[in-house]
């Protein structure tokens, strides 16, 4: 890395992940300037290298670049509002987890500061940081992603989607969603199996071989829910719905709540009810979205 490659940044917010982003920058030779409310979170950073600013304005003043990482969107507005001078003329980078219409909303406010914003999603827990897996996504300004781009590519894979702001917080929270409906079937599946004393690692590879055969068939629901043609139905709607009553009553019988897995048994059944049985499951898609506007 040359010395032109090791532009100034400063992070805001030293969480687990804003302590993972500061090292990631540290790591890769670039000048951090980092605060914190409580001061002393910090220590370690500084021990690496890092200057402590005692105040936003301080640290932002510090750099061309600013990565905040803080609790939510109400904490991002607290901190940002008292020092927006400092920001005026250079460029912000929101890694704080937060809604579409929030990022768009703090564009804006940027936009009224003279600031560059770009809001990212971090899919990536901190141990990933500036490692090979990482991946960040970005929105917002083009051009201050791409002033700033190899900076930022010192946390990891960084992937600039558009420049509407609300679209990275759109893919971090959709793809999100994907893991938490993983994660709720496979503890809603160890919970059955446990019922019997079956052990969790003995299961779990099964599961593990189960869904990555489940998700060679995505790519094929994504194109029929594009198209709108749901008529390759190899399992139809209303044969899954049937079926879907045998899960729920054998869960109860084994004594394991059913509170994560009744929702997808309801739509089956309301998908039946509005005439989509004899389609694919794909077509649940159009049930879930409630705004006309939006299907």
């Amino acid at each position: 890395m040359t010395d032109g490659d090791r532009s100034p940044v400063s992070v805001l917010g030293l969480g687990a992940m804003g302590k993972a982003l500061a090292g990631a920058f540290l790591d890769r030779g670039h000048p951090t300037t980092v605060w914190n409310r409580t001061a002393g979170r910090a220590d370690a950073l500084v021990a690496r290298g890092a200057r402590r600013a005692d105040t936003p304005a301080e640290a932002m003043a510090a750099s061309p670049v600013t990565v905040v990482c803080l609790l939510d969107d109400a904490a991002v507005r607290e901190t940002l509002g008292p020092a927006a001078g400092a920001l005026a003329g250079r460029a912000l980078v929101n890694l704080t987890n937060g809604t579409p219409e929030q990022a768009r909303a703090m564009a804006g406010w940027a936009a009224g500061q003279g600031v560059d914003y770009v809001d990212g999603g971090i899919m990536a827990v901190p141990p990933m940081i500036g490692q090979d897996g990482a991946l960040i996504l970005y929105s917002g300004s083009r051009e201050a992603f791409g002033a700033h781009e190899r900076t930022l590519g010192a946390l990891g894979s960084a992937v600039y989607l558009d420049e509407d702001p609300g679209r990275a917080a759109l893919y971090d929270l959709a793809l999100l969603s994907a893991m938490y409906g993983m994660f709720g079937g496979f503890f809603h599946a160890l919970a059955m199996t446990g019922s019997e004393k079956v052990p969790a690692a003995e299961f779990t590879p099964m599961v593990v071989g189960w869904l990555n055969a489940m998700i060679a068939g995505l790519p094929a629901m994504a194109a029929a829910i594009d198209s709108g043609d749901h008529s390759a139905a190899d399992s139809n709607v209303e044969m899954q719905a049937v079926s879907y009553v045998n899960l729920l009553d054998a869960s109860r019988a084994q004594g394991v709540g059913t509170e994560l897995v009744e929702p997808m048994g309801a739509l089956l059944h309301r998908a039946v009810a509005e005439g989509l049985g004899a389609g694919a499951v794909s077509s649940l898609v159009g049930l879930l979205r409630t705004d006309p506007a939006r299907r």
